[in-house]
Order: structure tokens, then sequence, then C-alpha cells
């Protein structure tokens, strides 16, 4: 792909736009930033790129720059608004940043998606391979964008690729050389017209592999497994409900590996550092991603042993009198809750709430029965919530993440868990759902401090 003298539009500026500009600057394209932030908001990246070959148009979005353009590029999460429609049926090429990256990266990609544990298993494969001595890297969503590494790559790299519906919907060529599916669950229905589209993006990552190619898939999720027949590609599966070959199981408290015709013992269940049923599936899918990359099992096993929770990912904080915090912030989705739910044994004080997704909350009544005393609303979606939920348990609405956090510890006792497992976006009230998480521990932290004060 030739980028010289074309004109490129790139549609929102943060950390992938930026990338993009950079890169495409380099390579002598004419850029457009089209921002729907005001000039204001924007102010330090105008300062930044007040340099020949970058125009800015803040906001809002002309139609007219979208129908000269040569190429647009939107950042992830940008919805397809009706000035993109409209390119799109004049022929202009609509691409995410990851597929542009792949027409110019040296290399091999190793390509992540699911509704749910992209983070942890992206991480975790990153570790693995790092620890090994390959020269690996951390991409996507939850590293640098890809199309950074571009000028420096070389054919002997593994790019790590957390890979969310947004970048695979506008993909075209892009061909991991491992692609890991991990699960398939309503998500993102704000930004998908229904849970089809959102499907039919997430396949995106398995429609280009050839048999040189391998994907991982869920043996346990009978979307996910369905397309194992799809291609050419070779497939191993991960199961926790049936034994798999080739591919990774649990059987009797152990996690087997099987492949070849020989099976043998990656770790005893017991043995992964993570709580939580859902990250056994996480650890057996790294696990067969490294495997696919002739990474021997001892490594693997290595690698997995001394592997942590992320940040906001089922992230205990701190104890206080008997009382168990949790942040799970990244549970942006009702089946992330779900999975979130089902690590505890204790009785639960649950933190729910934030921008719907359009979610389905009534998915939530027989767990919020079986395993929670109390539930705490917070953001947009409280009343949605309590509407579903209503007649389960007793709930609070509250304004304030202080206030959550405050009534949840009300709500406990000694042996119980206080989990922010929110099953809603952040974006009612936080940037992100790490400044959610960071400002739950912040209240957790604060609510230590006055206790302590108290007991003077």
């Amino acid at each position: 792909m030739e980028l010289k003298d074309k004109e490129l539009l790139i549609v929102g500026f943060g950390l992938t736009g930026e990338a993009v500009c950079r890169f495409a600057l380099d390579r002598g394209a004419r850029i457009t930033i089209s921002e729907k932030r005001s000039s204001a908001e924007l102010e330090d990246a105008l300062a930044r790129w007040h340099i020949p070959g970058v125009r800015f148009e803040t906001g809002g979005h002309d139609r007219a720059s979208f129908l000269t353009s040569d190429l647009i590029i939107p950042s992830p999460g940008v919805p397809v608004i009706p000035q993109m429609e409209a390119a799109r049926e004049r022929g202009i090429p609509v691409l995410s940043e990851v597929e542009l990256a792949s027409r110019f990266l040296k290399g091999r990609i190793v390509g992540v998606t699911g509704s749910n544990g992209k983070s942890t298993v992206t991480t975790l494969i990153h570790r693995i391979l790092k620890e090994t001595g390959l020269p690996a890297f951390l991409a996507g969503n939850i590293g640098m964008p890809l199309i950074a590494f571009v000028d420096d790559s070389r054919d002997d790299h593994i790019y790590v690729t957390e890979l969310s519906s947004f970048q695979l919907a506008l993909t075209e060529t892009l061909r991991p050389d491992v692609a890991v599916f991990l699960n398939i669950s309503p998500d993102h229905l704000d930004w998908h017209p229904d849970f089809e589209d959102y499907f039919t993006s997430k396949q995106k990552i398995l429609s280009r592999l050839t048999r040189d190619e391998a994907a991982v898939l869920n043996r346990d999720d009978p979307l996910v497994w369905g397309l194992r027949d799809s291609g050419p590609f070779r497939t191993l599966g991960f199961s926790q409900q049936k034994r798999v070959a080739p591919g990774c199981y649990a059987d009797q408290g152990l996690i087997m590996l099987a492949d070849d015709g020989r099976t043998e013992q990656l770790m005893p269940v017991s043995d992964i550092p993570l709580i939580g049923r859902h990250n056994h599936d996480n650890v057996m899918a790294a696990a067969l991603a490294a495997h696919a990359l002739d990474v021997p099992l001892l490594r693997i096993k290595s690698g997995i042993l001394g592997f942590r929770a992320l940040e906001h990912r089922l992230e205990r904080v701190l104890t206080m009198g008997g009382v168990a915090f949790y942040n799970d912030s990244k549970a942006t989705n009702v089946d992330a809750t779900l999975k979130s739910l089902d690590s505890f044994s204790q009785p639960i004080v649950l933190i729910l709430g934030g921008r719907d997704k359009g979610g389905n909350f009534q998915m939530l009544r027989e767990p919020v029965l079986s395993r929670v005393k109390g539930v705490v609303l917070l953001g947009e979606a409280a009343s949605l919530i309590f509407s579903a939920l209503q007649g389960t348990v007793p709930m609070e609405r509250v304004k304030t993440m202080r206030d959550a956090v405050r009534t949840a510890h009300s709500l406990a006792a000694d042996g119980d868990v206080v989990l922010l497992a929110p099953a809603c976006t952040s974006f009612d009230m936080f940037r992100s759902f790490k400044h959610r998480g960071e400002v739950f521990k912040q209240e957790v932290l604060s609510l230590q401090l006055d206790r302590e004060k108290e007991a003077q």
C-alpha cells in the first residue's frame, strides 16, 4: 500500500490516532484529523501537531473531508457515522489501524479476541513468550498500537495483539499466525446494531486463515466452537467439560495438553495463580497459543506460575474488618459480571452500574439470588438494573463511588466480599474502566484510613 501524496483522514485523535498520524506522515501522506471534540479540549494535541502536512477539523465532522479522502482510519470505538458511510458508498477505503499496520509489519501476529478475558490472555501469552526468550511485543488494545511497531519490526518478532470487534470489523487482509477466540456474549450493542453484527466482526479473526495458521477455540462455547470448520486452519480446543485433542482440558483437577498423539500434564488446577473458573479457560487458551508457537511445556508452565492478575480484573484491594474488597472494573458487560460472581464462594455485596451497552440485566437475577446479599447501584443504568433485579435482594442507589464503597461496606459482614463488577461501561462518570477502578481503590483506602482514625 502506497501512502505518499495520499489524502488520509484520521477520525478521533487519541493514542491510536497519533500513532497512525506519525506513521503516515513519515510516508508522505497528507493528513486531516477529524474530531468531535473542540479546539479547547484538544489544545495539547493541536500544539504538538502544528506541523506541515497535518490539518485539524474540530468540533464535528465535515462531510467534505470524508468524501475527498483516499483512505479513512477511524480510532477504535468511533461509530460508523453518516459521513463515513457516505465515503464507503463512494468506494473510499475505511480501515482499522491494525489492518493498516498488518500491511507493513514484519514478523508474526498472535491475535486474541472474545467478549471477555482478552487482556488477561494477551498479557499471559506475552509473558510466556518473553520468559522463553522470544522477541515478543504486547500490542493492540492493551499495549501500544500495532502500527507503532512497524518501523522497527523484524521477521523474527512476535506481536501479541488484543483485537476488539471495532478493530476487526474494519479489516480486509489481516491474518494472524495464531488466532485466539475466547468466548462470545452480547457486548458493545451500543456500537453494533445487533448481536449478529458483533459476532460477525469477531469472526473476522478467523476468516482469512489458511492451513498454515492455528486457531485456538473455546470448546465449551457453542458459537465459538461452531467455527472450527469455517476454514482450513488447524484448530486447538480448550475445555473444562470435555477432553479435547489437539487441545487443552481440565480433568480430575489437572490441566492436560494433548497433541500429536501425546497427552501431558501442564499443571494442577490448584496451581493456577488467578482466582475464578473463567481464568482456567484463560490459562488454557494462553498455553495453547504458546504451544502453537512451539514453546516447550515447562516454559509454558513457568510463565503461568509467575503470572498475577491484571489491575482492575478481579484485583484484590485489601481486607478490612474481615471484609475483602475486589476491583473488577473491567467487568463492563453482563457476562463478565457473571464470571466475576462465579469466582467467589463467600457472600457478596455487589456494586453495579454505569452506562448501559445494551446488556440483558435479567441474566443477573439468578446468580444475585444465590450469591449476593446486597446490591449498590451507581450511574446512568441504575434504574434499568433496579427494574431487572427488583425482588431479589436489598438494593441501594447512590450518586458517587465514595457513597458506593461506604454503603457496600455497611451491608457487608465479616467473611463477605465487596465486589465492583459493574456490567456497564464507565463513561457516564469516569474517563475509562481504569479510572473507575482507581477511584474505587482510592475510596476503599480512604474508608480504611477513616476507620483507623476512629479506632484511635
